[in-house]
């Protein structure tokens, strides 16, 4: 390691002060990570191994999505208990997002608990291959969603303590494109399986993927992911008193974010699914195609345009890319009430990527703002992803009592409305996050 000799012709009045005090006139230098901490410039092994494991995470989560009510459906399970089995896996999902994010903040090796949540993952496939009865598919159900609840966590609490706070929009930007594009290859590969093999195959080939998951959970190297950065804590706090998970219920800003989050997904969960009722109602022959393309074309511009969201994050400050998110959404609604030809509707949907882009990116990084210094940046996590699971849960009952009340554009004004809500109280209530002085 390369040792600074001291400069003797530096005055005595412009060295600092032994115990901390800083000379009159002159403005506190940067903070240094401390003697012994990893450095904030991680090694390109260790960067590709995250971006490889976010791809491959992206692979096994895909295979528990339209898929398992397909493959239900296909064992002659009647609807009331695939809602049955979709619901707990729901319910469970949106108890555990605090607790497991308190988990991760609590644990010293982000990497053992993904590499264990990955496991849990592939446990749950094969409990859907092996044995389609009511209690088996029950607990791979409940499995899943409590190892999601940490895996999502853990993921961004890597990412964190290997670049910092400095770098860590960029960063979110890189995760982003690697998982969309992970997500689009699953789903069109594995789509294959079902319609060639069975659907069955499905699940095997999510079994498949755990070996590529953890030889590149294992490049990165556990020593340069720094446990106080990954829990949001900072190299000044190391020897502070930890902030109290409580404190966070108290953080104004972050349960504001959390609350223009949660208008933000009650009104944006149902709008695909609502869409795609309609347009079977007017083309049944190309509903499906059609669906396809609403999911893949906003994933192809979550690839493209992340990581320029993430390094203008860096510069122009999140609020600005935080109020173009929630200003598509409303816009997106409105066209969506007033379009009906198919293809158009297919355009329209990209404004979903316009706010999967964003909020891929903005989310994590607006979390790790509010929480910076307090060593419960995953806690926090899972306070928004709280908020997030009560919109989305509702979404789908509320649009569906506005189309069948008062007609399927009136839903889509209804949801509109709500995003406009989002909107409003974001650009009033919610401040800039991004540091004055963004580094470590």
């Amino acid at each position: 390691m390369e040792r600074t000799l001291p400069n003797p012709s530096r005055r005595a009045s412009d060295r600092p002060d032994p115990h901390g005090v800083i000379p009159s006139g002159q403005s506190a230098p940067p903070e240094q990570p401390e003697r012994g901490q990893p450095p904030l410039h991680p090694s390109r092994k260790s960067l590709r191994g995250l971006d490889w494991f976010i791809f491959f995470v992206a692979d096994v989560q895909t295979g528990f999505g339209p898929f398992v009510s397909v493959y239900l459906t296909a064992q002659h399970w009647t609807q009331i208990d695939i809602g049955l089995i979709l619901s707990a896996a729901g319910f469970v999902s949106l108890i555990g997002q605090m607790p497991g994010g308190a988990l991760v903040d609590t644990a010293r090796s982000e990497r053992l608990v993904a590499a264990i949540a990955i496991a849990a993952i592939c446990i749950s496939a094969l409990g859907y291959a092996a044995l389609p009865i009511f209690p088996l598919v029950l607990s791979a159900s409940i499995l899943h969603a409590l190892a999601s609840c940490v895996l999502g966590p853990a993921m961004a609490a890597i990412s964190l303590g290997l670049v910092g706070h400095a770098a860590i929009g960029e960063r979110l930007g890189r995760n982003a494109r690697f998982a969309s594009v992970g997500n689009g290859l699953a789903a069109a590969a594995m789509g294959a399986c079902g319609y060639l093999l069975s659907a069955r195959a499905v699940f095997i080939v999510t079994v498949l993927l755990l070996g590529p998951a953890l030889v590149a959970l294992r490049m990165i190297a556990p020593a340069e992911i720094d446990p106080e950065r990954a829990h949001g804590a900072t190299p000044v706090k190391r020897h502070s008193p930890p902030t109290k998970p409580g404190a966070l219920m108290q953080n104004r800003p972050l349960l504001i974010f959390a609350g223009c989050l949660l208008l933000f997904h009650l009104a944006n969960a149902a709008m695909l699914p609502l869409m795609g009722s309609a347009l079977t109602m007017r083309s049944s022959r190309w509903a499906t195609l059609l669906i396809a393309a609403c999911i893949v074309v906003p994933q192809l511009l979550v690839a493209v345009a992340s990581p320029w969201i993430g390094a203008r994050a860096q510069t122009w400050g999140r609020r600005p890319l935080l109020l173009i998110g929630f200003a598509a959404l409303p816009l997106r609604g409105i066209l969506f009430a007033v379009v009906s030809s198919p293809l158009p509707l297919v355009v329209v949907q990209l404004l979903d990527g316009v706010t999967a882009a964003v909020f891929a990116v903005m989310v994590p990084l607006v979390v790790a703002d509010l929480t910076r210094g307090t060593g419960h940046f995953n806690l926090g996590q899972g306070i928004v992803g709280t908020f997030i699971g009560i919109g989305a849960s509702i979404s789908s009952t509320l649009a569906g009592y506005l189309s069948d009340r008062f007609g399927t554009p009136w839903a889509f004004a209804g949801l509109a409305a709500i995003a406009l809500a989002g909107l409003v109280a974001a650009c009033s209530l919610m401040p800039e996050t991004r540091p004055a002085d963004d580094t470590e």
